[in-house]
């Protein structure tokens, strides 16, 4: 076994969604290479889950700010 890791994983390149239950306080994040392919995942997964839009990483930071969608 061993210990948990502390440090927080680095983000990849690229177009971020959060994907939450609905009422759930934390959720998943999902990369997409491009933003048209982010926005057609936040479509899909908007029927069933809260999804908000992380936005573009670039060297580990997202350079905007999220947006929340909802069903």
């Amino acid at each position: 076994m061993g210990r948990p890791a502390t440090k927080p994983t680095k983000l990849m390149d690229g177009f971020y969604i959060e994907l939450r239950n609905r009422g759930a306080s934390s959720g998943v994040k999902i990369m997409r290479e491009t933003e048209a392919q982010m926005l057609q995942s936040a479509q899909q997964y908007k029927k069933t889950k809260d999804v908000v839009i992380l936005g573009e990483s670039k060297n580990g930071k997202f350079l905007n700010d999220p947006k929340v969608l909802s069903a």
